[in-house]
């Protein structure tokens, strides 16, 4: 990492003014960081009270006398070429506001986002998208509108899905061919042989039927101990049978993947992951190709893993990874050979970052942008993916569609298509708004089951999207 150097020799500017809009657990962070991060002021916050905006510089340790309420731009602006901090509830004056450099779009919901993002971008604005819901929808047409107006439009160091597009151009760059990529899922598999059970560590709540330990039958040990060569699938499917009753993945974490699908061009090789509980020593083992003793027909793929280990072992905590090889012999004895993680045939390894740290590594994004007008994640971003979702139970006409948090919908991810009757819909297109219909527990949504809303700049810009990248179908 040089980031420091370029700071000091490339930088076009000594410091970079962001703004945060939502201050949820991500957002607060980016703010509580900002006095131990050099050439970084977050100048302003809003949130949907002015109370939760300021409790997040009073989280910073800020000084009470320099922060100031302001309700209009014109205010805001005179208080941070004063040097004060502004909060407030009036989210919409954030990307009017000339001092501010980057905005960064943390609320959650994703037609909110998408109208603060394109706010943002056409007030001359970068944007750091946080909020994954808005970005896996209409993430490419936003990058778009970003590039003609000369700004920047990225997605996060510290999110998962930006860890790991900017991992793939790293290893492309080293001259890597990338076998898979993915994501640790939060939550981990911590297995105590002596009192035989697995216990999943997360600190997410854990939603019935889900349970949070399972007791390990005799029979069944043999499938906790490192997988054997040539046994995989049987291994794997085991896992998944013993592990029924702990939590699945989120919605959420097939979101990450999609927009990390879309940025990189790994493939999903199932519409619902195959999210395999891996050691680490295994990940190279499973996630790679038939002919090399894994599970994927094709390079090139994307999945989720639930690290499982013991106590003792080292964990992801979150993290990201590849598997990976070199296409020169030599190259690739040296890549499987000099410590890293391979599989049996030596023919793969894996290389892993062990961390994710969300908003507190955030403002090597909101750096590369402000200072140098470099987006951190790739050039290619493009629709391949639309994660769609399912209904979990019966629905009628009526109902409101929950979010990814929901345990109303789980969620698949197909190839993108534009907005037209029979379609699978767009996700978060549906998120907030009703069903037309009553749906049946097992289907998956398309368009003409939901109401559309009105005058909404999310479905506005998917179907500008569709138009700019999208075939008619």
């Amino acid at each position: 990492m040089i980031y420091y150097q370029l700071y000091e020799k490339f930088r076009k500017k000594d410091r970079v003014h962001a703004a945060v809009i939502g201050v949820g657990a991500y957002g607060t962070a980016i703010v509580t960081q900002e006095k131990y991060t050099p050439h970084l002021t977050v100048s302003a916050v809003a949130d949907i009270t002015a109370e939760n905006a300021k409790k997040a510089y009073e989280k910073a340790g800020m000084e009470e006398d320099r922060l100031v309420y302001c309700s209009t731009a014109e205010e805001a602006q005179k208080e941070i070429e004063k040097g004060n901090y502004v909060y407030t509830d009036k989210s919409e004056i954030i990307s009017k506001i000339p001092a501010i450099d980057i905005v960064c779009e943390s609320t959650g919901v994703p037609e909110v986002s998408a109208r603060y993002t394109l706010e943002a971008i056409q007030n001359g604005k970068h944007v750091a998208v946080i909020t994954k819901d808005c970005d896996v929808s209409v993430g490419p047409i936003l990058r778009k509108l970003a590039d003609e107006k000369g700004v920047v439009y990225t997605p996060v160091d510290g999110d998962q899905h930006g860890l790991l597009i900017q991992m793939v151009e790293w290893a492309k760059s080293i001259g890597l061919t990338v076998l898979h990529g993915g994501k640790a899922t939060d939550g981990e598999f911590v297995y105590d042989e002596q009192n035989e059970t697995v216990t999943i560590y997360t600190d997410k709540h854990i939603q019935p039927p889900y349970q949070k330990s399972v007791k390990i039958a005799p029979e069944d040990k043999k499938y906790l101990e490192m997988i054997p060569e040539g046994k995989v699938e049987e291994y794997i499917e085991k896992r998944k049978e013993i592990f029924k009753m702990l939590p699945r993945p989120g919605c959420f974490d097939l979101c990450e993947m999609t927009i990390a699908a879309n940025y990189t061009g790994l493939n999903p090789e199932t519409d619902t992951l195959i999210h395999a509980p891996l050691r680490i020593t295994e990940i190279p083992v499973a996630y790679c190709t038939e002919k090399d003793g894994g599970v994927f027909q094709n390079e090139g793929t994307i999945d989720l893993t639930t690290c499982f280990r013991r106590k003792d072992e080292s964990g992801l905590g979150g993290g990201v990874y590849l598997v990976v090889r070199c296409d020169n012999a030599y190259s690739n004895y040296i890549l499987t050979t000099k410590g890293q993680i391979a599989n049996y045939q030596g023919s793969a390894a894996v290389i892993y970052r062990p961390y994710h740290l969300c908003g507190v590594e955030t403002s090597t994004t909101l750096l590369a942008a402000g200072l140098f007008g470099l987006n951190t994640a790739s050039n290619d971003y493009l629709p391949r993916y639309d994660l769609v979702k399912v209904a979990a139970q019966d629905m009628k006409a009526g109902e409101v569609f929950g979010n990814d948090h929901s345990s109303q919908l789980t969620a698949r991810i197909v190839p993108a298509k534009p907005i037209a009757p029979g379609n699978y819909a767009s996700a978060h297109l549906i998120t907030g708004n009703r069903a037309k219909v009553d749906i049946p527990k097992g289907t998956t949504i398309t368009y003409e089951m939901v109401e559309e809303p009105e005058n909404s700049t999310l479905w506005e810009l998917r179907r500008l999207q569709d138009r700019t990248f999208l075939k008619s179908n």
